[in-house]
C-alpha cells in the first residue's frame, strides 16, 4: 500500500508537468497562428490597401448596379470599419495554411501512425474544398443572382446597398458555401468511422435532396434561383462523397483480404518448416 501511494505521488508531478508543457505548447502555436494572421494583414493593409480589397468584394454587386449609382454607408464608422473587417478575413483565408499547420504540429505526436495518413489528407482536402465553394459563390452565385435581382427590380426603384447589409450577406453565403462543399468529406468520414454503410445512404437519398432543398431555403435569400444553386450542388457533392466512401471501402476490404492471405501463408509456411 505505501508502495503503491508512493507512486502515485511520484506520478502526480510528472502529469502536472505534462500538462503544463502541452499548455504552453498550444500557446506557442496560437501566438505563431496569430501572428501570421497579423503580418498578412498588416501587408494587405498597406499594399493594396483595405480599401482596394473592398472593391474586389464588392464588384459583383457593382457590376449589377445602373450606372452612376454606388453603394451607401449608413453607420458613422462603417466606411472605415468594413474594408478592416474584410481585409482581416482576407488575410486569415492567406494565412490558412500556416494556421493548419500550427494545428497540426500541435495535434501529430499525439496521434497513431494510421490516424496521421487519415488526418493530414482530411485538413488539406477539406480546407480545399471550402475555399472552392467560396470561390463558386463569388463567381458563379453572386454574378447570377445579383443579375437576376437586378432585372426584377421594379424601373422605378434605385437600387443602394449598405456596405455593411453585404457584407453580412457574403459572409453568410461564403460559410453556407463552404460548408457545403464539405459534404463528401463528411460522408466519407461517417462510412470510414462506420457510423453509417454506404448502402444506407444510398436508400436515404430522397430524404438528402429534401433537406438540401429546406437547407437551401433557410441561408439563401428568398429566391428560387439562388436556393437552386446551393441545393444541386449539395446534392451533387453528396453523391460525389458516396461514390468516394464506395471505393475506400472496396480499398480497405480489398486490403485486408490481402493482409489475410499473407498471415495465412505465413502460417502455411512456418507449419511445414516445424
Amino acid at each position: 500500500m505505501k508502495q503503491d501511494a508512493n507512486a502515485q505521488q511520484e506520478d502526480a508531478p510528472l502529469e502536472e508537468d505534462s500538462f503544463i508543457s502541452h499548455l504552453i505548447e498550444l500557446r506557442t502555436r496560437l501566438i505563431r497562428a496569430v501572428a501570421a494572421v497579423l503580418v498578412i494583414f498588416v501587408v494587405l493593409f498597406i499594399y493594396p490597401g483595405a480599401s482596394k480589397i473592398y472593391d474586389i468584394l464588392a464588384a459583383p454587386m457593382l457590376a449589377t448596379l445602373p450606372q452612376g449609382t454606388r453603394m451607401i454607408a449608413t453607420g458613422v464608422i462603417t466606411p472605415f470599419m468594413v474594408p478592416i473587417k474584410v481585409t482581416l478575413l482576407a488575410a486569415f483565408l492567406l494565412a490558412l495554411p500556416i494556421v493548419l499547420y500550427q494545428a497540426w504540429a500541435f495535434v501529430a505526436p499525439g496521434l497513431y501512425k494510421h490516424e496521421k495518413r487519415l488526418a493530414l489528407p482530411l485538413i488539406i482536402s477539406s480546407t480545399f474544398l471550402f475555399l472552392l465553394g467560396m470561390a463558386f459563390c463569388y463567381f458563379v452565385v453572386f454574378r447570377t443572382v445579383f443579375h437576376f435581382i437586378a432585372h426584377f427590380a421594379p424601373h422605378s426603384i434605385t437600387p443602394a446597398p449598405d456596405i455593411e447589409a453585404y457584407l453580412n450577406f457574403v459572409m453568410t453565403m461564403f460559410v453556407a458555401f463552404g460548408v457545403t462543399f464539405e459534404v463528401p468529406i463528411a460522408v466519407i468520414l461517417l462510412v470510414k468511422t462506420g457510423i453509417v454503410t454506404v448502402e444506407k445512404l444510398r436508400s436515404v437519398r430522397g430524404y438528402v435532396i429534401v433537406g438540401a432543398f429546406i437547407t437551401a431555403a433557410v441561408v439563401t435569400p428568398p429566391d428560387a434561383l439562388s436556393q437552386f444553386m446551393l441545393a444541386f450542388p449539395l446534392c451533387l457533392l453528396f453523391e460525389i462523397g458516396v461514390f468516394a466512401a464506395s471505393l475506400i471501402k472496396k480499398q480497405d476490404a480489398k486490403r485486408e483480404a490481402e493482409k489475410a492471405a499473407d498471415e495465412e501463408s505465413t502460417e502455411v509456411d512456418e507449419y511445414r518448416a516445424e
